[in-house]
């Protein structure tokens, strides 16, 4: 199909055989017998459907108007607060829990364990409620017990919605709005804060778990969950709506190539071809948009390193999960007060490369700090790797050089071309559709320089051929059948013959 939406060779649709196309402006002409009027009666324009030109391969459901028209008229602004049972809970919850706090000592609630915890409050939530005279059930009763400890312990309303499997993302937009992300799809969740001040306490707590803090003086955030989570904050006066919390959720099982292969993300040939060039230490960048699966498919490559390598990985903040077992991770630092000790990760590389690694992963390269990764991928460091936000591999080497020019590095552009040539073996591209699938849509070897252009050869690509009546899309992984310039390095691995079969 091409980039129009019309399959080569096709044309537009046009009125079967032996059906007359109305004449706008003029009467129908009367029959005449000797042109057949027998056998082709007059037609009744009125009742012919109106002309309409589709192109044969576009995908036009009959009620696409009318759902526009319905998205016109809905009104989306009525934020939906819990109602019933939930309702209910969260009611009582807010006359118990003060009285609670005063018969709890904070110091000793802090070393106990969820599990513990809510041991120990059970006879004091039934004094409590005695007090106020409120009668629960045993269902309304544990339901208010683990919505204290939520409370006390962990993120309070968030607690449920982290512990949903399949939820990969959370966005909190002020304390009346919460979207979620659901098998790629974002939905409204019935999630809610008391107020401001309840969810800035929340979002306080996430970030002083790793030693960061958030206020008006620093009113933005990036830190993690204890499983890994990446979670950014950004309050007012900045967030006009209140305080914003955006959690990206990491699986707890750690995912494969294999698993990503079996969810349609690549094709088997893409699959080998990446375990090899994992293996046999290609320098490896993927590019892909926001959400579209990099940090997962780096985490993926990881397990094809070898366990006898060290590996260092550096982040602004830690989200990756590499599973070998020589790896050390390093985190950024953010300035202080006094807006010095800032640690950068440029810093880091240049501190990473006297710790004897045998591969530096980067989480993201976002600024000049991809000249120091490109020049530890030309001193020793074969197998490197990281990601980086483009829509393309041909965009993605315009911002290496464009990152590159942004430092203070008075070099030429075709040195710093010629260096990324020399440096890069592969880029995978990865993109998240609009159905909410990731796939991986193209994987790209770096061949070379041509004169000032680097040179560029795809091994595989993704191409899109049409949807289903779900809205899925349907398309086929093409192999190229290039021959790859890297196969000798993958001959140096004993790789060679079945990473040539699978590009062929």
């Amino acid at each position: 199909m091409s980039a129009f939406g019309r399959k080569p060779g096709t044309q537009s649709a046009r009125p079967a055989f032996g059906v007359a196309k109305p004449m706008h402006g003029g009467g129908v002409a009367a029959p005449r017998e000797d042109q057949g009027g027998g056998q082709f009666p007059p037609i009744d324009v009125a009742s012919l459907p109106p002309a309409v030109d589709v192109p044969t391969g576009a995908v036009m459901p009959e009620d696409a108007m009318s759902r526009l028209n319905t998205r016109m008229a809905t009104d989306h602004s009525d934020v939906e607060r819990p109602q019933g049972f939930e309702a209910s809970v969260h009611k009582i919850k807010e006359q118990v829990l003060p009285r609670l706090l005063e018969r709890v000592d904070p110091e000793a609630a802090s070393t106990l364990s969820k599990d513990e915890l809510t041991e120990e409050f059970r006879p004091i939530i039934l004094e409590v409620l005695a007090e106020l005279k409120i009668t629960l059930n045993r269902r309304e009763q544990f339901a208010l017990e683990k919505v204290l400890v939520d409370e006390l312990l962990g993120f309070g309303p968030l607690e449920e919605l982290l512990n949903d499997s399949e939820i990969s993302d959370i966005m909190v937009n002020g304390p009346d709005q919460t979207y979620i992300e659901r098998k790629g799809k974002l939905e409204l969740s019935s999630c809610v804060f008391r107020d401001e001040d309840h969810l800035f306490q929340i979002a306080q707590r996430i970030v002083n778990q790793v030693g960061r803090r958030v206020d008006q003086t620093t009113p933005l955030a990036d830190a993690r969950l204890k499983d890994g989570s990446r979670v950014n904050v950004i309050v007012p006066p900045l967030s006009l709506r209140g305080t914003a919390i955006s959690i990206r959720k990491f699986s707890a099982k750690p995912i494969t190539l294999d698993m990503l292969r079996d969810w349609n993300a690549m094709s088997n040939k893409m699959c080998t071809a990446l375990k090899i060039a994992g293996a046999c230490r290609f320098n490896i960048v993927i590019s892909g948009g926001t959400g579209s699966g990099k940090t997962t498919m780096l985490n993926a490559l990881s397990k094809m390193i070898d366990p006898t390598e060290r590996v260092l990985t550096i982040e602004d903040a830690a989200e990756l999960r590499l599973q070998q077992p020589h790896w050390l991770p390093l985190e950024t630092r953010p300035p202080n007060l006094e807006g010095q000790g800032a640690i950068t990760i440029g810093d880091l590389v240049k501190n990473a490369l006297r710790m004897r690694p045998d591969r530096i992963i980067l989480g993201e390269i976002r600024g000049a700090e991809c000249f120091d990764l490109l020049a530890a991928m030309n001193t020793g460091h074969d197998g490197s790797m990281c990601t980086l936000h483009a829509n393309s591999p041909r965009e993605c080497l315009g911002r290496m050089e464009n990152m590159i020019l942004m430092g203070d590095i008075k070099i030429p552009k075709e040195a710093i071309s010629r260096q990324i040539a020399d440096s890069v073996d592969l880029i995978v591209q990865i993109k998240r559709l609009r159905d909410g699938s990731r796939r991986v849509t193209s994987v790209t070897e770096v061949i070379g320089m041509e004169g000032d252009v680097i040179v560029t050869q795809e091994l595989f690509k993704f191409e899109y051929l049409d949807e289903d009546k779900d809205g899925k899309i349907i398309g086929e992984y093409r192999a190229l059948g290039l021959r790859p310039y890297t196969l000798e390095k993958a001959r140096q691995f004993g790789f060679d013959q079945p990473f040539l079969e699978a590009c062929l």
